[in-house]
């Protein structure tokens, strides 16, 4: 504590928060254009949606303010007090009567007016976890016993309590980072190749297992084969980007939004955005998360502060690959998994947790220099 607090902060990275700032805009009006006539279907308010997304965009904007102004060594302490809480929420959404079940998932716990996806909040502790453990450990980081066992056996009881609800896509996401993380700590690649190679069997027999995963596996494969059924959702997705264009059909007037396209505000926002933005539309959002993945590992490897670096890759990696994830599975290159995408998709919790986890970004990346020069100077 002492450390951060003895240094003077620079400015935040810019880019990052300007392009986070463009992100949220876009999606918030994007949110009005696709939910306005379900909204005005299901509730009798076509402005249901968006009077609540802009109350999680003012909580959120106010959360990553003051995620940039806490050192980002505080988020240490958080470590294992976040990983069993993290375990205690998993555990609770699976209790009758505090889960809420949408969706054939039961990933929400009930929190009156509003509902909270824990699975978004444990991503973000498990990487503050991680990178903590990682950090403390460095000096045994090639020691099998000693540092692999203990991170890997929380990372599979969170991984089946998240497999529980079911949310194979945030099960794969931790994975993913797990691994990530732990070989830019420095781990032996024998470990990693062990763990990859024990993970695959497993996630082959997790989709064998459940009959709905292996219909989305089969209409990723092809979706006309059943159209009305298993392929709808991602041929409307189709017909979405078909109709957009060059520059689409120009805000508002879109048609697949109209009891088309399955959840056009949340998980097939991008499919909105195709149809009413066109190709042009689609490539400045990709574009725009391009940049956003780059400042963030750009400031990971600025950072000299191992624990700092750790924290940046691992928060951006979440980002990066639920975008990825999500834009994949709009344009077929991926089977649908239930995942939103950051920023732009309908949803307090994701966009509330995605802005803590830019907030870190930026306090990191104003901290940067002096933990350079301080490293170098003990060196």
């Amino acid at each position: 504590m002492g450390e951060q607090s003895s240094l003077t902060r620079n400015r935040p990275d810019i880019a990052l928060l300007i392009v986070t700032i463009i992100l949220v805009v876009i999606g918030t009006v994007m949110i009005y254009s696709s939910s306005s006539i379900i909204a005005m279907e299901k509730y009798g308010d076509g402005y249901h949606y968006i009077k609540k997304q802009i109350l999680f965009v003012l909580i959120g904007f106010g959360v990553m303010t003051g995620a940039s102004r806490l050192p980002y060594r505080y988020w240490k302490k958080a470590a294992y007090p976040g990983v069993l809480i993290s375990i205690a929420l998993l555990s609770l959404v699976l209790i009758p009567g505090f889960g809420l079940k949408a969706g054939g998932a039961t990933r929400w716990l009930r929190t009156g007016y509003m509902s909270f996806q824990v699975s978004e909040l444990v991503k973000i502790m498990l990487v503050i976890f991680l990178s903590h453990y990682f950090a403390k450990k460095i000096g045994h980081i090639k020691e099998f016993s000693r540092v692999f066992v203990i991170p890997l056996v929380i990372m599979m009881a969170i991984v089946g309590l998240v497999l529980c609800q079911p949310d194979f896509g945030a099960a794969v996401i931790m994975v993913v980072v797990f691994m990530l993380m732990l070989y830019l700590a420095g781990s032996r690649i024998v470990y990693l190749a062990g763990l990859v190679a024990a993970v695959i069997p497993v996630g082959v027999v997790l989709i064998l297992h459940e009959s709905y995963r292996m219909q989305r596996l089969m209409s990723f494969l092809n979706p006309w084969e059943d159209p009305s059924n298993t392929g709808f959702q991602i041929i409307q997705s189709f017909i979405s980007f078909g109709s957009g264009g060059a520059f689409g059909v120009g805000l508002g007037n879109g048609m697949q939004k109209l009891f088309y396209l399955p959840e056009p505000h949340t998980d097939f926002i991008l499919s909105v955005i195709a149809e009413e933005g066109g190709f042009v539309g689609v490539v400045i959002i990709i574009v725009l998360f391009c940049i956003l993945v780059f400042r963030g590992f750009a400031i990971s490897f600025n950072c000299a502060d191992l624990f700092g670096m750790l924290l940046a890759s691992g928060l951006t990696t979440v980002i990066a690959l639920e975008a990825f994830i999500n834009m994949a599975a709009v344009m077929g290159l991926l089977p649908t998994k239930g995942l939103v995408l950051p920023f732009l998709s309908y949803g307090g919790t994701s966009l509330m947790m995605c802005m803590t986890a830019v907030g870190i970004l930026l306090n990191i990346s104003s901290c940067r220099e002096q933990n350079r020069g301080e490293m170098e100077g003990r060196s």
